[in-house]
């Protein structure tokens, strides 16, 4: 059976991008589950090999026909776009910028042509994003323009625990003013549908509760009273499954031990409190609700270890894993 094609950009050169992806394609894990095609620098490339050590030789290719999938073998659509005289480890570049979204944007056309099952994202940084003038502030909103999907959605999953948000990058005061029994319902119904194009049927979504022990009837607060409870109410009611509000304090647990399907964390740091904990390395975020399938590593481009050999590729085999391992299920627009 033919393993899932991969597209991988390799994120800001400056940072640790080009070596997890190196090391993570020098993995049994990666050679066993999919095959690989990474957009980048052949200058970048080969200069992430000799610092890692990795025993891998470049295949330059144009597309996924030309690629050789053969042990040992980096799968590299070369750019070019990297002057190495002005190319520094660890700092903001425009340059830099430039390249990582001419990277992505290179893996979102092999994805929508077909050429690559799923794209794995590496960490850019929004600074030099800006300094080369890209009207985009990060992945996610790259990803919505250039797949014309208005509003991605984010999942995290980590050690089998799926994790979905209600509100992300919000004051916690602005986000109480976004708990309202509609948009609890309407997510809701969007995140199931998103378990569903990858293949996850059956099983019960939980709602995570917004107070401690979920208020106790309004004894310190009302939202579950007045928002949460009524939109699992009517989600019931229209043969949906979920349940809740449940404690937050114990959800996500209950959750990685198998009672739930997935949570719907009600904002940014609920949910990514719970999955990192668990396991920082390995929570990896999946893109949902585009024509094509992302996951992405959950870290930055650690300008302050970039060109050390100190990053764990860890993050990069589980993204690429779990991008190989929803491609066969992914049901697309």
């Amino acid at each position: 059976m033919a393993k899932p094609v991969i597209a991988i950009p390799i994120g800001d050169p400056a940072g640790v991008g080009p070596e997890i992806v190196v090391k993570a394609l020098a993995s049994d894990t990666v050679n066993k589950t999919a095959d690989c095609i990474v957009i980048g620098d052949r200058k970048i490339i080969d200069k992430a090999i000799a610092l890692t050590g990795a025993k891998l030789n470049v295949h330059v290719c144009n597309d996924s026909k030309s690629a050789d999938f053969s042990g040992g073998i980096i799968n590299l659509i070369d750019l070019d776009n990297i002057d190495m005289s002005s190319f520094s480890y660890g700092k903001v570049q425009a340059m830099c910028g430039k390249a990582a979204y001419d990277y992505i944007e290179r893996s979102i056309k092999l994805a929508m042509s077909g050429e690559a099952d799923a794209v794995a994202t590496t960490p850019i940084n929004k600074e030099a994003l800006h300094a080369a003038e890209v009207p985009f502030i990060g992945h996610t909103e790259i990803f919505g323009a250039l797949t014309g999907t208005k509003d991605p959605l984010t999942m995290f999953e980590t050690n089998g625990l799926r994790v979905f948000f209600l509100t992300r990058h919000l004051s916690l005061l602005q986000m109480l003013g976004q708990i309202k029994k509609d948009k609890i319902v309407e997510c809701a119904k969007e995140c199931i549908a998103a378990l569903e194009r990858l293949g996850v049927t059956g099983g019960t979504m939980a709602v995570a509760g917004l107070n401690p022990h979920c208020g106790e009837h309004g004894l310190f607060g009302w939202e579950e009273v007045n928002e949460i409870t009524p939109a699992v109410e009517q989600l019931k009611a229209e043969g949906y499954n979920v349940a809740g509000p449940i404690g937050a304090d114990s959800v996500f647990h209950q959750a990685a031990q198998g009672r739930y399907s997935s949570v719907l964390s009600l904002y940014h740091d609920q949910g990514h409190i719970a999955t990192k904990t668990l396991d920082f390395e390995r929570t990896i975020s999946i893109t949902n609700g585009m024509p094509i399938l992302r996951t992405s590593v959950d870290h930055g481009t650690a300008f302050d270890i970039a060109g050390k050999n100190m990053v764990s590729e860890v993050s990069m085999v589980e993204a690429i894993r779990l991008a190989a391992k929803y491609a066969p299920y992914f049901v697309k627009h």
